[in-house]
């Protein structure tokens, strides 16, 4: 398991530099529920994120990452949303960390944070929270906070929808601060409970197989947000706090009141999404992990048609790994792009890769990449 993202039990200078690493996640089911109050199965994966923070004599917050040419420095004062220059705004995620902390009322002091990531950037397995919670969980130690687990998912969450504006609905950083090995978490997004549900790919003769459309995803260009205020429209009409609060057996009679296609499609999708993950969650806790394939390909089909989502790409990689024998396959991800996941014997996997290539190069698609993923711990403390 984990270890706790909190501050080393012994004694230490409060000056030491310290690194944490957390990881991407990969959602094996249960797409936009998460802002509808919704169920979700993500899992932590084991490409992630390294912070390491050292103190600063003046009063200012650089970040430095292996990834950039140059660092970004912002001093304390300042540190506010808006502030950064829009050449700068990939440092947005570690700053507001940063002023999420002040604005609980936590003093900060100059600091340097070196950040290093191996998640694929925007292709949807959420190298955005791998950032935040590695950033999170080193500030917490190096400040000694004392902040635990769920403080710490608040605050990565606070940095990305009031620093950084991305309306994200907080399953991101909860798989990559609570994440388990062999594990994929069910997730309660109106209680925020966490259920370690057993996903032992291994055991089971399988692979979760990755395949990177390349395809762009993008979540702050108001396509995402469309999607969430959709579905606030739609609670609305229908006279329930969040469309969580519906079941199948209310579906027909839900489709009847809303007024628009649109609301429709979209109630419909989240509504039997959150059907799904459940029964999904059963058949993983008596270990039928073969028989959630029909509905991983399901919630595609639910995303592709009802919340219009996934764009070409995305649907060929689905067909050929379901045409190559994978159990079933569905986009991962807030969509627009991204990820296809396909849950396969690994034999198999190898051939879908090499075929999704050579469908992609028949229609001059960006080569994707592709890769299997487990189930890896959540965020936890490199450094001594």
């Amino acid at each position: 398991m984990a270890s706790t993202p909190e501050p080393a039990a012994q004694e230490q200078d409060e000056r030491v530099e310290c690194t944490w690493r957390a990881p991407g996640r990969v959602n094996l089911i249960g797409e936009h529920t998460d802002y509808n109050d919704g169920f979700c199965l993500p899992m932590a994966i084991p490409q992630g994120c390294t912070a390491t923070v050292s103190p600063l004599a003046e009063p200012v917050l650089e970040v430095v990452s292996a990834q950039r040419d140059a660092p970004v420095e912002i001093a304390l004062a300042d540190l506010r949303p808006g502030a950064l220059a829009e050449s700068d705004e990939w440092a947005g995620y570690v700053a507001g960390v940063a002023w999420a902390i002040a604005e609980r009322g936590h003093q900060l002091r100059g600091m340097s944070i070196s950040i290093d990531g191996d998640v694929p950037s925007g292709a949807g397995l959420s190298s955005s929270a791998a950032l935040e919670c590695s950033v999170a969980a080193a500030l917490n130690d190096q400040l000694r906070l004392g902040l635990d687990r769920p403080d710490l998912v608040a605050l990565a969450r606070q940095a990305e929808n009031d620093f950084v504006g991305a309306p994200t609905g907080g399953m991101d950083q909860l798989a990559s601060i609570f994440g388990e090995r062999d594990r994929v978490l069910l997730c309660d997004m109106r209680t925020l409970a966490v259920e370690p549900v057993p996903f032992d790919l291994a055991a089971a003769g399988l692979t979760l197989l990755v395949v990177d459309t390349k395809a762009p995803h993008q979540l702050t260009d108001g396509l995402y947000g469309e999607r969430r205020s959709a579905c606030e429209e739609a609670a609305r009409l229908l006279g329930v706090p969040a469309l969580r609060d519906l079941g199948l057996e209310e579906l027909a009679d839900a489709m009847d009141r809303l007024p628009d296609e649109t609301l429709r499609k979209r109630a419909r999708h989240v509504i039997t999404e959150n059907d799904r993950t459940l029964a999904c969650a059963d058949l993983l806790r008596t270990g039928q992990l073969r028989q959630i394939g029909p509905l991983l390909t399901a919630s595609h089909a639910s995303m592709r048609d009802d919340f219009e989502i996934t764009v070409p790409e995305v649907d060929l990689a689905v067909e050929v790994l379901l045409a190559f024998g994978a159990f079933g396959a569905r986009m991962t991800g807030g969509g627009f792009g991204g990820c296809v996941i396909g849950l396969m014997e690994p034999a198999q996997a190898r051939a879908a890769a090499l075929a999704v290539a050579a469908a992609y190069a028949g229609r001059d698609y960006i080569a994707p990449v592709s890769f299997g993923v487990t189930a890896a711990d959540g965020a936890h403390r490199l450094s001594d």
